[in-house]
């Protein structure tokens, strides 16, 4: 069994659904509401988990009603919580969003609990870093302590993810220390400064960045690693939300169970795409038995 280790964000997703927004000062009734469990870090331990590895998240969580559920939601899908850490004082990450008729949303994400995770959470946690295969970052939580966690396992030999997510300016000298770097489109223009129109325009930022194993993910057109294209999975999407999340997570237990590269990203293609066919992030990703069905009738 693979062990994952992920380092990052876990937030509550609170969305509303509305004919109309309000006006300052006007209150109206909603037409629908959905809580659900998110954050990049947290979606990534799900996949990975649901992909049938052993998984531990090293993540903090505020000390209110949503901090708890949090970690029980860990628990109920076999994710190690021994270093999910409640900060007293601070409310857990939580994202409201507002979705009207159109399909038009706004969100507000307040980071809470996820940027009080600090280097010496990660150093107290060195144990369970050191046993694992892989050790998966995003950029929801202090990028101080991203960084000092990528160098702490390239002295130790344990192999990185590092999802540039959600999009900022990094410095290229430091996200190389991870041995896998894995932007989508718009993260990828905006460490490279080339815009990404299509698959010629993609193998050129690769190219830019020039970091040795970078995969773009290209959404409904696949993803490519060092210039090759891996082809995607043809489905019919009900909700994109999360599939991003799905690849890394998937990504992860596939290369640590000793596929190939180019076929360990073309399994994580066919994961992201099963997690569009139904509404949700973490509550869309399937399990291990029904990858492996499909992978098995869609590889024929």
């Amino acid at each position: 069994m693979p062990r994952i280790v992920v380092i990052g964000s876990a937030n509550i997703d609170l969305t509303t659904f509305t004919d109309q927004f309000p006006r300052p000062g006007e209150t109206i009734f909603g037409r629908d509401f959905s809580l659900g469990f998110g954050g990049k870090g947290a979606n990534q331990a799900v996949a990975a988990r649901n992909c049938g590895a052993d998984v531990a998240m090293i993540a903090r969580v505020g000390d209110d009603m949503f901090g708890e559920a949090t970690i029980q939601n860990f628990k109920s899908h076999g994710i190690d919580t021994t270093h999910v850490l409640m900060t007293p004082g601070v409310s857990t990450g939580v994202a409201p969003i507002f979705v009207d008729s159109s399909g038009q949303n706004r969100i507000l994400v307040v980071k809470g609990a996820n940027d009080r995770l600090t280097p010496e959470d990660v150093y107290a946690a060195k144990d369970v870093i050191l046993r694992s295969d892989k050790v998966v970052f995003q950029l929801e939580i202090p990028l101080l302590t991203t960084i000092k966690a990528l160098q702490f396992a390239k002295e130790h030999g344990i192999q990185t993810i590092f999802n540039p997510a959600p999009a900022q300016s990094l410095d290229l000298k430091e996200i190389a220390l991870a041995d896998y770097v894995i932007p989508n489109e718009t993260e990828a223009e905006i460490l490279s400064g080339m815009p990404i129109r299509n698959l010629d325009d993609a193998r050129k930022c690769a190219r830019k960045l020039g970091l040795s194993h970078v995969i773009i993910t290209l959404g409904e057109n696949g993803a490519l690693y060092r210039e090759q294209h891996i082809a995607p999975f043809a489905v019919e999407p009900v909700d994109t939300t999360g599939a991003g999340d799905a690849f890394i997570g998937s990504l992860a237990v596939f290369l640590s169970s000793g596929y190939s590269e180019l076929e360990a990203i073309s399994r994580a293609n066919l994961y992201a795409a099963l997690s569009t066919l139904s509404i949700g992030t973490q509550k869309s990703f399937v399990d291990a038995e029904r990858f492996a069905t499909e992978w098995q009738r869609r590889s024929e």
